[in-house]
Order: structure tokens, then sequence, then C-alpha cells
């Protein structure tokens, strides 16, 4: 029994390779240079062709045809800690850069249409010299490609996006544990590693926008969209399995979640006054809920001042971690869970504060840039069903996280 629940919890440190850099949950807290200025505003705001995700209905704003790129540099800072005596792990996945582009265009007086593709999510850790950690490396990416169409009478939009997402998984780790206090005396040879798997997915995101006067009110909603990473989960989860540990979970399913919003703004003269809220359905996506992830409700705060050629922005995104602690203290399940949120999927950050500004060379082009900051958190779950066996075993797990990035795009109006 000792060694058994030596290599489960060796197996469950491996795991930590996976540990999200995540804004919400492991979604991006807006998409494109504008909404990430005002903390992932999005639903009740038009941003012209970047609102593509966000609220599709919103595109109608666009009064021509309107061409955004540009990309995010991100930058999470991941510390681990199983409290058995030895410092903090700093994950080296601490720098991505996640692209963007996006095409709206008015077709008629009530039609308008658009393509765009967007990095939308990603987690990954860097373990490669971290042997307490079983030299772990994992990496998810998401990216989606959407084609919005919108309607427009009377101020009344609607607006629909057919969703084709492309993700890739990999886990990977290696190492030996050591195993010298139990009845059989020997260090255990771990390993996996699949190779990158990759899926295709399809959804679809529907909005609705409404304008009277200088207000606007709008609500959107995104389906779920299922993915399967062949060997990628199973395998890793193997040794869980093989000692009675985890064996509800039994799929390569990670299904990024249904998410629900509305949204409104308020303009005054050159300040636009903006507040979105969102509920993202961790709590029932395949593979999510299975490690005991929560709904998570985002409250999105958004301030703008415009002139004729440039714009400030300023936001505040707030939204609680998903990952609740489970039964540690007398369930081995709850403590492996506890360890693998924390260690691998520590989407544990929950304030986020924005800024950020647009510059306008001429009528059709302009220059966005956008800066977030969200203040690291620390977190201790319980491992103390896992005490008694062993010196080496860790009765809780830590993990400090915070992150910055950093927002560039170009716009060309014609």
């Amino acid at each position: 029994m000792k060694r058994s629940i030596k290599i489960a919890v060796a197996a469950a440190i491996a795991l930590s390779s996976t540990a999200a850099f995540a804004t919400n949950g492991d979604h991006l807290i807006g998409m494109g240079a504008k909404s990430r200025g005002m903390g992932g505003i999005g639903i009740g705001m038009s941003h012209g062709a970047e609102t593509a995700l966000s609220n599709p209905a919103l595109i109608t704003s666009v009064a021509g045809t309107e061409i955004s790129f540009g990309g995010t540099v991100f930058m999470p800072k991941v510390k681990n800690n199983l409290n058995i005596g030895m410092s903090d792990s700093d994950s080296t996945a601490d720098l991505s850069v996640i692209p963007e582009v996006a095409i709206a265009q008015k077709a008629s007086d009530n039609f308008w249409w658009g393509i765009g593709m967007y990095g939308v999510a990603g987690m990954g850790t860097d373990y490669a010299n971290k042997s307490q950690n079983f030299n772990m490396q994992t990496n998810l990416q998401l990216m989606q490609f959407a084609i919005p169409l919108a309607y427009k009478a009377d101020g009344l939009s609607v607006g629909i996006s057919p969703v084709l997402q492309y993700g890739s998984l990999d886990i990977t780790y290696n190492g030996a544990l050591d195993a010298t206090n139990t009845p059989a005396a020997a260090v255990v040879p771990i390993s996996t590693g699949k190779g990158v798997a990759q899926d295709f997915g399809l959804g679809y995101n529907l909005g609705l926008a409404y304008e009277v006067s200088d207000i606007t009110v709008g609500a959107s909603y995104k389906s779920a969209i299922d993915m399967v990473y062949r060997n990628q989960l199973t395998s890793a989860l193997a040794p869980f399995h093989s000692f009675g540990l985890l064996t509800n979970i039994t799929t390569d399913n990670l299904e990024q979640p249904a998410e629900i919003g509305v949204g409104t703004s308020y303009k005054m003269g050159g300040n636009t006054f903006a507040i979105d809220y969102k509920q993202i359905k961790w709590a029932s996506a395949k593979g999510y809920k299975d490690f005991g992830w929560q709904d998570q409700n985002v409250l999105i705060l958004g301030y703008q001042y415009a002139q004729d050629n440039w714009a400030l922005r300023a936001g505040y995104n707030h939204a609680k971690n998903p990952v609740k602690e489970q039964n540690g203290v007398t369930s081995a399940d709850g403590a492996a869970l506890n360890m693998f949120n924390l260690l691998g999927f520590p989407a544990t950050v929950q304030t986020h504060y924005t800024a950020g500004g647009t510059y306008a060379f001429s009528k059709m082009t302009s220059v966005d840039l956008a800066y977030m900051y969200a203040p690291q958190v620390t977190d201790t779950y319980s491992m103390a069903a896992f005490a008694g066996f062993g010196p080496a075993n860790p009765t809780s797990v830590t993990t400090k996280h915070s992150q910055s990035s950093a927002s560039f795009q170009l716009n060309f109006k014609f």
C-alpha cells in the first residue's frame, strides 16, 4: 500500500507540467488590444472587427471594411511547492506569443460578414531542469477560426459566428521514484510521453445587440467545443488507475466550456463607460468537471476616453478561482486532485488590471496597445490523506501565480 500511494503521488507530480498560465480559467480575458485594454469588455461595446468572438452582432459598427491584426505577449509566473522542505519550483514556460487576425466588412445596408483567426487559450509548464517535478513539460494550445455574420435593422443587431477550433496537447515527464522506505526497497522509474496530440472541434457563438441613443446593450452565448487528445490524459493518469485512484477519469476529452454573457455601455461625449458579466461553465465541461472545477462568474468594468485620432482605456476584470479545493484530508482521491490542480492547472489568478490606448495616423491606419497585470495569488490545498506514507510525502501543496501581458494591434479601415 505504501508503494502504491507513493507511485500515485509521483504520477500526480508528473502532471504538474500541464500548469495553466490562465486568466479566466484558461481563457484570455479578451480578444484584441482594444478589448484587453478595457479588461476584456466586448459584449455590450463594439471594437469593430475584433469583436467577432466576444459578440458577433457588434461587427455592425464597421462602416466599410476593417482589418485588424496583431498579438499578445503573455508572461505568466508560476511557482509550486509540495511543502516537503524544498524551495519553490519555477516554471520556465514564462513567455508565449498569441496571434490574432480579424476582418469585417459591411456588405449591404443591413448585412455584415467577416473572418478571423484567434489564439484564445493555452496552458503549459516547463520543469525540464526540475528533477523534483520529474522534468515535466506540457503544452496546450487552442486557436479558433471564425466567420461572423450579422444583420442589423432599427438599432437591433443579431449575429452568429460558426467556429472551427484547433487544439494541441502534449504531456511528457520522466524521472525515478525513490521507494527505499518501502518493503521492496527500489528506485522505481516512471515516464510518459506519447507525442503531441491534435484535434479539431466545431462550435458557434451567438450575439445580440441593441443601440438606442448613446446606450448599447448586448448578450452573447458561446457553445461548448469538445476536444479529444488521444493518449494524453489517459496515459498520464495510468499510474493513478493502476492503484485505484481517480478511476472515474477514463477518457482523453478536454472540452472548452460553454459561456453566456451580457453587457452594456454608455457613451457621454468622449467618455464611454462599460460593464460586462459572463459565466464560464467549467462545472459541466468534459475533463474539467472531472477535476472539480466550478463555474466561474466574471465581472468586467471598462472605461474609454476618445478624441478624433486617439483614445485611452482602463479596465478591471475579476473572477474567482474555478479550481475548488477537494477533500484532501481524508480522501486520497481528493488529495490527488488537489495536487494535480495546483501543480498542473493553477487557474488561480482572480483580479486583472488593464490599460491601453489607440493612436490613428490617418483615417485609414491606427495602432492599439494594451497592458494587463494580474497580481500574485497564493493557494494552499490539503494533501493530508497522503501523510504517513513516508517522510517525502507532502501534506499540502502551494501554488503562487501572477501574470502580465502586452498587446499590439494594427488596424486598417477602407
